[in-house]
């Protein structure tokens, strides 16, 4: 592949990843705050819904793979899935957090800005980081350890409550809505470094296509989804079904939440570290103007600004450390 081309790529795969991300998010803020006269979506079904279109997302490139012959599409997942049950077994921890943590995004954004939730879920920085090290047994240089400082005090002054004129009652139920948010976010945190970490041990564990591996998940992860969509919302799916309140927002939701992950193993084979780190801070930038400027449900203070930069910053130092480190064992 000629110089010029892989600097094409690396940038579309840069344009791509900033759209996915920012868009996703700023969507399902729109989609869970917007007014509706009849029933809102499920958020359970959103993630029901989002795993189906995954494994059939994989299933064709996995078809793709194999020059797009049924009879070896047949074979590869009987072999790998039906015939290994065991090694099919390990998904079943990683995608029930996953499946978890999907539900958690919604509790998360329906009750924070895009901005606010934007900057804090950069937080699986530091649980990743952490669980890198417990896990895999990676060491981290001094600058990454710096970078995940920063973070932390990045995010403490995202969440620092901001000084408001409005009436104490309406700032205590916008405190109360707002800690929601944040507990949604910093579990979801947790559980997408738990679950990256330990899927990623898994990959290095076995030569498995990553995107039968990705069947493998869709397919606890629907199982999960479902069982979490009858015991919390089975009266309302027996009332008025599965898909109620969908419309085409939220079938876009749906879309970008199951082909995220996607893009992302897509991108990863072409960009690096640091334009990854790039491409989290634009969608930064991005969700902060989009939420003042069109969403309007996002006043930035000073403390925000800083915070912000401070988070950008963290991402930025870390990245860098990696492409040093990654330099340094090619050398």
């Amino acid at each position: 592949m000629s110089s010029s081309l892989s600097t094409r790529l690396k940038y579309v795969s840069l344009g791509v990843l900033v759209v996915q991300t920012t868009s996703l998010v700023l969507t399902m803020r729109y989609s869970r705050t917007l007014k509706e006269d009849g029933p809102r979506y499920l958020a359970s079904s959103a993630v029901v819904s989002a795993e189906l279109l995954k494994i059939l997302a994989c299933t064709l490139l996995v078809f793709r793979e194999h020059s797009k012959y049924v009879r070896a599409l047949n074979q590869v997942l009987k072999e790998e899935i039906v015939n290994k049950p065991m090694e099919t077994m390990k998904l079943a921890v990683p995608a029930g957090i996953y499946t978890l943590q999907n539900n958690l995004l919604y509790v998360a954004l329906s009750n924070l800005d895009a901005a606010t939730y934007q900057v804090t879920y950069q937080l699986k920085i530091l649980t990743t980081a952490l669980f890198s090290v417990t896990m895999l047994g990676k060491r981290l240089g001094c600058n990454q350890w710096l970078s995940l400082l920063i973070l932390m005090a990045g995010v403490a002054l995202v969440q620092w409550p901001a000084e408001s004129a409005d009436a104490s009652q309406q700032t205590s139920l916008s405190a109360g809505f707002q800690f929601v948010g944040l507990m949604a976010v910093l579990t979801a945190c947790f559980s997408s470094g738990f679950a990256g970490v330990y899927f990623e041990k898994i990959l290095k564990e076995t030569k498995q296509s990553v995107w039968v591996r990705n069947i493998q998940l869709g397919l606890f992860g629907f199982v999960f989804g479902l069982i979490g969509m009858l015991m919390y919302d089975g009266q309302r799916v027996r009332e008025s079904g599965m898909f109620q309140g969908y419309n085409k927002i939220t079938f876009t939701v749906v879309v970008l939440q199951a082909l995220g992950g996607l893009v992302i193993a897509a991108v990863i084979k072409y960009a690096d570290n640091i334009l990854k780190g790039f491409a989290t801070s634009l969608s930064i930038i991005m969700s902060t103007l989009i939420s003042y400027f069109l969403l309007e449900d996002f006043n930035p203070t000073s403390v925000f600004f800083t915070g912000a930069v401070l988070v950008i910053a963290a991402t930025f130092l870390y990245s860098l450390e990696c492409k040093s480190a990654t330099s340094s064992i090619k050398v």
